[in-house]
């Protein structure tokens, strides 16, 4: 192999490298993105249980399967300070109302 065509073989493969990478980014930021709104859901787990399925308590509402739209409601009612609450109304105004939306599409996409 001559050092231009080492040079050569060198190259297409970083080419062909980077277009793997390339490649993978929209997957990752994808999985990434989907990691980042289930960290926000976990959030929400002490009281409403792993994926929203609730606590056999009653007090606390399920979320799982739940209308996001009605959860945006409530979730905006308790950051407004419309709706009473122990606690949902502090936790709520930490929320900005993308997080809101994308909590609340995810509670509504899982099982009951």
């Amino acid at each position: 192999m001559t050092p231009t065509s080492a040079f050569a073989a060198r190259v297409r493969r970083a080419g062909w490298v980077l277009g793997l990478a390339l490649g993978a980014a929209p997957a990752l930021a994808q999985d990434a993105q989907a990691l980042y709104v289930k960290a926000l859901a976990a959030t929400c787990a002490n009281c409403h249980g792993t994926f929203g399925r609730g606590i056999d308590t009653g007090e606390v509402p399920a979320l799982a399967g739940m209308p996001a739209t009605y959860m945006v409601a409530q979730m905006q009612a308790f950051k407004k300070g419309e709706r009473p609450a122990t606690v949902m109304h502090q936790l709520a105004k930490g929320f900005s109302d993308e997080q809101i939306q994308q909590i609340a599409a995810y509670f509504a996409a899982q099982k009951k």
